[in-house]
């Protein structure tokens, strides 16, 4: 083991040469297993617009729905989310559907209530490096999607990891959804070379996320395939019904009759690599 892989020995190959795989209820992500597709809106707005997209996502195949009830946002004046009205509508979308749910927890003080909701934490760019937080979601063992910090290296996002790992919880998820650089047709730019990257360096799970990674709706299609060309273990997927009118990232949030056309295109190219969709 290198000196660099000592920094985040849990979450290293060297250290479980078997690929990690994690429970949702009765669905499995790892490496191996089907891809799995988490899709829903990047914010949780109201109701109506919420159960409409979990009624659209779900009937294309995917078997968890994301949405945020606590939005962090750069400007104090943007929608900061719903709270816990947005996690008890996302409580009634999931009996409805039957859907998982995957939201995002900023404050290491809401975990617990979090918990109670979520299937899936996860844990946003702006927080990979929220320690406080890390520490508190590594004392539960509900799974956590840690994402990737905007400028973050390899290494120090595995190093992130590690403290959930140390915590006592073995259930993460790497999520690349692309890093600042000096190209500025897309919002970020989508680290595809990560995964397979990561596949030498951790037995985590690892998803992509097209639509923070792009900030383009009309480039989550193409860069979906690639993720799961390269060897994604899922896709986290932004739909929304009207996406001119959402609250937060209009610009980056496919419709569902895109979300469709995505799956689509996405079936033969997942039945391809002999893993198909979960």
């Amino acid at each position: 083991m290198s000196g660099l892989e000592r920094t985040y020995r849990l979450a290293a190959r060297d250290t479980k040469s078997e690929p990690t795989v994690v429970t949702i209820g009765q669905l499995r992500i790892g490496e191996g297993c089907p891809v799995m597709i988490m899709a829903g809106p990047c914010t949780v707005e109201s109701r109506e617009q919420t159960l409409i997209t979990a009624h659209a996502v779900k009937a294309q195949g995917a078997t968890v729905l994301r949405g945020g009830a606590y939005k962090p946002s750069t400007s104090p004046y943007s929608f900061q989310g719903l709270g816990i009205e947005g996690l008890e509508i996302l409580a009634e979308a999931k009996a409805e559907t039957g859907l998982a749910i995957i939201t995002e927890v900023m404050d290491p003080r809401n975990v617990e209530l979090v918990c109670r909701y979520a299937d899936i934490l996860q844990i946003g760019t702006r927080s990979m490096q929220n320690y406080d937080l890390l520490r508190e979601v590594g004392k539960t063992q509900t799974p956590v999607c840690l994402k990737r910090g905007m400028s973050a290296t390899l290494a120090e996002w595995l190093q992130a990891a590690e403290y959930i790992l140390l915590g006592g919880n073995p259930n993460v998820i790497l999520c690349e959804r692309g890093i600042r650089t000096f190209e500025t047709y897309t919002r970020n730019t989508l680290d595809l070379a990560a995964v397979p990257s990561l596949r030498e360096l951790t037995h985590l799970p690892i998803i992509v996320d097209p639509s923070q990674g792009t900030g383009r709706a009309s480039l989550v299609a193409a860069l979906s395939r690639g993720a799961v060309a390269v060897g994604a273990d899922g896709l986290l997927i932004e739909v929304h019904p009207d996406p001119e009118n959402a609250l937060k990232d209009a610009l980056q949030q496919v419709t569902p009759e895109e979300f469709a056309a995505l799956m689509d295109g996405l079936r033969p190219l997942a039945d391809a690599i002999n893993r198909g969709i979960a």
